[in-house]
């Protein structure tokens, strides 16, 4: 399967997953634009007072996908829900958390809540 139609599965995967557990869908694929110095959030969710920045991973193990996140990639999730809340200020006052959903081939999954903190 194409690794890009894999990863629509996989952050799909995650949108119903997040649903299922009580959260609401705030955003899908979020970019904050050229020359931000961040990048795209795969999925923004909220439940109560909590915004979750979701980072969805795809590859052949769980481990795998959990190895990918690379410390740089956080940093620009961090700057792009940064823009995300400064865009979006009903939000100010919630508390914000990153979590990483991750999907083997196999499609077996893993969420992690609280994944990495700035």
């Amino acid at each position: 399967m194409d690794n890009r139609i894999s990863g629509k599965i996989a952050e799909m995967l995650a949108a119903v997953y997040f649903l299922l557990h009580g959260f609401k869908l705030v955003a899908h694929n979020y970019v904050t634009g050229k020359r931000t110095g961040a990048g795209e959030i795969d999925l923004i969710v909220a439940r109560k007072s909590t915004l979750v920045f979701v980072e969805v991973k795809k590859r052949s193990s769980i481990d795998d996908a959990a190895y990918a996140i690379l410390p740089q990639q956080q940093q620009r999730i961090w700057k792009a829900a940064e823009n995300f809340v400064k865009n979006h200020p009903q939000f100010n006052d919630f508390d914000i958390r990153f979590d990483a959903f991750l999907v083997s081939s196999k499609m077996t999954f893993k969420h992690v809540a609280d994944a990495w903190r700035k």
